[in-house]
């Protein structure tokens, strides 16, 4: 089912929208992120509270009945909305509205919903303003500060009108501060996709150093792999030799260093 609705939504879906598509990656969002600031001086991190839990129901099949009339499609797309939710213990409890995260079905339908609720209504309302979306993980650029205000305000409003809410703690407006844009901001950095974008020192060849807005790995994520490593306890592993530590760890050290 998820196929059917997945080759329908590709029809239609953004090309900035990266997530969960065939031939699209959260590294080309970075990619795409990092060439716009250097062009745009103004940044909303967008953060949707809870939105796998929130998203209402009727608006979620009307976005899949968009590009995927065929009724048994529409049948199974509410029965696994509405499916109880199961406790530890066995126990079940009924919900109300939200898209079960892990479910195969559940991407498709955040792509769709937030196609008609945020990636159009940008188009149509803000059309100079570009953006990345992932998921439900967005970044927009704007050209000023009163531009990204009055988008952010709008944008408040039209995610109300959808049932769902912007986090008040972690949508903000961010300056993309580096050596030659000194402006005055309460924010000059912001998180996406695992990356910290701020000002930093960069290279390039045939230049002296010079300071850029850019991405490197952010702190949560360097924390994270923190974690993974003590997890490891590579002290007590005296059982096993350095070919078998390098088979077991270097999986995992790669993915780390090519993301």
């Amino acid at each position: 089912m998820a196929q059917v609705i997945e080759a329908e939504a590709e029809k239609v879906l953004h090309p900035d929208c990266y997530g969960y598509r065939p031939g699209r990656s959260a590294l080309d969002a970075v990619a795409a992120c990092r060439a716009r600031c250097m062009k745009r001086d103004w940044v909303v991190e967008l953060d949707i509270r809870s939105f796998f839990d929130t998203v209402p129901w009727d608006l979620a099949v009307k976005a899949v009945a968009s590009v995927c009339d065929l009724p048994w499609v529409l049948l199974y797309v509410r029965r696994w909305l509405e499916a109880p939710l199961e406790r530890p213990d066995g126990t079940t409890a009924a919900r109300e509205r939200g898209t079960a995260q892990g479910s195969a079905v559940s991407p498709v339908i955040a792509n769709l919903f937030l196609h008609w609720a945020l990636d159009m209504w940008l188009v149509r309302e803000h059309p100079v303003v570009q953006f990345e979306r992932y998921a439900d993980d967005a970044v927009l650029h704007c050209v000023t500060r009163r531009q990204a205000e009055q988008v952010l305000a709008e944008l408040a409003q039209r995610m109300a009108g959808v049932g769902l809410e912007l986090h008040p703690g972690k949508t903000r407006i961010v300056y993309c501060q580096d050596g030659k844009r000194r402006g005055e901001s309460a924010h000059t950095a912001f998180t996406f996709l695992g990356y910290d974008f701020r000002e930093r020192s960069a290279a390039a060849p045939g230049r002296k150093p010079f300071r850029a807005f850019l991405p490197a790995v952010s702190k949560d994520a360097l924390k994270k792999m923190g974690r993974a490593v003590r997890s490891w306890k590579l002290h007590l592993r005296v059982d096993l030799t350095e070919a078998d530590l390098a088979r077991w760890i270097n999986p995992v050290v790669r993915g780390w260093m090519q993301y």
